[in-house]
């Protein structure tokens, strides 16, 4: 009995794994990528920045829906660390999850890539460059805008995750005014539309380790070399850290400002006399 047991939660585990990495590969980061490859090597004739935007928003949100009833949509590795940090998931779990994520966000990468490997090998006439007028490695990950420090960076990706993980919550808090259940994915994928609209002139807004960092280990296997880790003085390393510790202060900051206040304890006086109707 106890070996069927530990069977069936390895199987848990493995479909939670595979169904986070399918909702990475073929939703989330397939829809962004694709469409920054398509502005790009189109030139601007194909697509916007906007168009870039949505693609994202309409990823995550699809993500969601895939992914949510089974493993509660894990698609960011920075929320799920804060989760891990906050006790709501194990730390088995955690590794779990993030190893979907990092796998279906490279299998992304390598769908785009395929996808696109003409339009790459004529846009750049064979080679694959970070920097200059046909550098194509932002395509599949970000880099810092040329006029921006790596404090302002840092800064720009902490706080986009803040406000991430701060929209999170107040989508989904069922203490607070939470959005309907069905709801609640459209709303999250609107949610990182607006910091994309809002927030992505410095960094390209990757808000997500998972987002950013397997695609560049891709792209330095596929042809664009380890200056994808060097350039833009080896900034690789902040869309990794300031998403973890932003979403961990955003988490923070909610719980000081708004969670506290919505305790059973504070309740005002219409809502305990709404509760006791409700009772009766």
């Amino acid at each position: 009995f106890c070996r069927k047991n530990s069977k069936e939660a390895q199987s848990t585990t493995a479909t939670k794994i595979l169904l986070t990495l399918l909702s990475l590969c073929l939703f989330t980061q397939v829809f962004g990528l694709s469409s920054v490859a398509q502005v790009v090597l189109g030139k601007g004739n194909t697509g916007q920045y906007l168009s870039i935007n949505m693609a994202f928003g309409i990823g995550v949100t699809l993500g969601i829906y895939a992914a949510g009833k089974i493993s509660g949509a894990h698609l960011n590795a920075a929320i799920t660390v804060t989760q891990c940090v906050l006790g709501n998931i194990s730390s088995k779990t955690l590794v779990a999850y993030v190893i979907g994520q990092f796998l279906g966000s490279f299998l992304a990468a390598a769908t785009v890539f395929a996808l696109y490997y003409d339009a790459l090998y004529h846009y750049t006439n064979g080679s694959f460059t970070v920097t200059g007028p046909t550098a194509t490695a932002m395509i599949f990950s970000t880099y810092p805008a040329s006029n921006v420090s790596l404090q302002g960076a840092f800064f720009t990706e902490f706080t986009a995750t803040v406000m991430l993980i701060l929209g999170i919550l107040v989508i989904h808090d069922e203490k607070n005014n939470a959005a309907v259940k069905g709801a609640q994915p459209m709303l999250t994928g609107v949610l990182v539309l607006g910091i994309g609209l809002g927030m992505g002139l410095n960094t390209g807004y990757a808000i997500n380790p998972s987002r950013d960092l397997p695609p560049r280990i891709f792209t330095a296997m596929a042809g664009w070399g380890m200056e994808v880790f060097s350039a833009d003085h080896s900034w690789w390393w902040i869309p990794v850290t300031a998403p973890i510790l932003g979403s961990l202060f955003g988490v923070l900051l909610y719980k000081l400002c708004i969670e506290f206040h919505n305790q059973p304890g504070h309740e005002t006086e219409p809502e305990k006399d709404q509760a006791g109707m409700e009772t009766s």
